[in-house]
């Protein structure tokens, strides 16, 4: 590679040389999402993200071990240390056991992901199924001094983790000013501190979802299934750790004093952050309510929406943004986005059907070399689209015999496309770029075949027939002295 790839550290708010700890193996974990309902757009971010990281690291040669958890337990309302279990609370108000609502949305969530393409990730952990190492944890940081049990309840000490390590180096904050700006909340009277937050909370009565520990019948904290299933899986300190900028504190800000405290070692090298899908400027999310589910997306069932708009209409409108920036939601937006790839996908199809010249008026070895250096750029992926884009315009100007390729450079162009736009970006399904393609082009000599056979037997209303409906779906016949040609109508 002519470029080291570079990404931005949360860190260290830099971007740095990823070097792997234990190269040709990389180690990422993903936080996933808390299945209570179904996945909506801010879901289908940070999944779209890690995937197009998963893919690249693994074009370059890594073999990438990536885990994404299922929180299942734990997360409480309003991401606090109080209140219900928000999938407790669903099976509550649904009158069904906790792990079938947990099971339900799970399955919908995967059936989303396979839908925008999203390959599976190697390891799938849930919370409920890692308590004996959530509590193992929780015995690690109460031996090092940084917790304390509170009755029946088990809190991290932050103020004294601060004195020995900074707490708050990943999000910029301060200790000083936490403590100053965070108020005593009822029910939060056991903590030494009120920005203490729980390692392990003893059970209600009512509360359903609970398991018994030497402290109480309880459940583990948010924080720490991250925590603790990261370092089953990948080892007390791995290569990225990922997640959306929302994470980033109290979330992630705390799983590192867990593992500070509990091993002595920071969990990752490299922290990467997706940043929000606002509406309007503000957050889409389940708790502010303006939330729109994938499967509105895909159906058009809502009242934000004027159309439907296909899984990969989604997948390509979340690519043509970085994945650190904002990204506004608007009808205008995912219909542009419509229309891009479109354009996109109707240039590669005439790829096969383009005719190769003597020689080359354009460089396809240089632009290859500008996608390369795009995603090396931090995942640069709207950057790689504009370099597609570029060759969908040599394309189109080879189709008008503008621009000339030899069958050798057409070839490349193939595979350019199908690297970028296909395998990485993964823009083309691998099935449709294995079939779709062929398949096409067999049914449309099919009809070509059938209208030639109508035009011998001077059957002119079935041939017309044919090549209407074929302009009518946006597919032109042209009769050459050459035999039949045939294009896709460009909008």
């Amino acid at each position: 590679m002519e470029h080291p790839l570079l990404v931005y550290n949360t860190l260290t708010r830099s971007k740095q040389v990823f070097e792997p700890l234990n190269p040709p193996h990389v180690g990422m974990y993903v936080c996933g999402p808390t299945v209570y309902g179904d996945a909506h757009l801010g879901h289908a971010r940070p999944a779209i993200t890690f995937d197009l990281i998963f893919r690249y690291l693994k074009h370059l040669g890594y073999k990438v071990r990536y885990v994404r958890n299922i929180t299942d337990v734990g997360h409480l309302e309003d991401d606090a240390d109080e209140g219900e279990d928000k999938i407790a609370k669903k099976a509550r108000l649904e009158q069904v056991e906790p792990m079938e609502v947990v099971q339900y949305f799970t399955d919908r969530y995967h059936s989303n992901m396979q839908q925008l393409n999203v390959l599976s990730p190697s390891i799938e952990p849930r919370a409920s199924g890692h308590i004996i190492e959530q509590a193992g944890m929780i015995d690690d940081i109460l031996k090092s001094g940084m917790a304390y049990v509170s009755n029946g309840s088990v809190y991290f000490d932050v103020e004294k983790y601060n004195q020995q390590y900074h707490y708050g180096k990943l999000s910029g904050r301060v200790l000083e000013d936490l403590m100053s700006n965070t108020r005593t909340l009822e029910g939060q009277d056991e903590k030494r501190n009120p920005f203490d937050f729980a390692l392990w909370k003893k059970a209600q009565p009512e509360h359903i979802m609970r398991w018994p520990s030497r402290w109480s019948d309880g459940f583990p904290g948010w924080h720490l299934e991250c925590s603790a299933m990261s370092a089953r899986y990948l080892g007390n300190t791995f290569d990225i750790h990922g997640g959306g900028m929302d994470l980033l504190f109290p979330h992630h800000e705390s799983e590192i004093a867990q593992s500070m405290a509990a091993h002595g070692s920071e969990p990752a090298k490299y922290w990467l952050h997706n940043n929000m899908i606002t509406i309007n400027g503000q957050k889409m999310g389940k708790s502010l309510g303006n939330f729109i589910t994938l499967n509105d997306f895909f159906s058009g069932d809502h009242t934000s929406l004027t159309q439907a708009y296909s899984p990969m209409t989604i997948r390509f409108f979340i690519l043509q943004a970085h994945y650190r920036s904002t990204l506004d939601f608007s009808n205008e937006a995912l219909q542009a986005a419509e229309k891009g790839l479109d354009r996109l996908l109707t240039a590669w199809n005439k790829i096969p059907r383009l005719k190769p010249s003597k020689q080359s008026t354009l460089e396809v070895e240089d632009l290859e070399k500008k996608c390369y250096a795009a995603l090396n750029d931090d995942f640069n992926s709207p950057m790689v689209i504009a370099h597609l884009f570029e060759a969908v315009r040599w394309i189109n100007a080879i189709n008008d015999g503008k621009e000339q390729l030899t069958a050798n450079h057409l070839e490349l162009l193939q595979g350019l496309f199908n690297r970028f736009a296909g395998e990485i970006l993964g823009l083309i399904p691998a099935e449709t770029a294995d079939s779709a393609e062929g398949l096409s082009d067999k049914l449309l000599e099919i009809l070509i075949s059938l209208r030639q056979q109508a035009r011998a037997s001077k059957n002119f209303a079935a041939s017309d027939l044919i090549r209407d409906s074929l302009k009518n779906i946006g597919i032109l016949l042209r009769d050459t002295k050459n035999g039949v040609e045939w294009e896709i109508e460009e909008d």
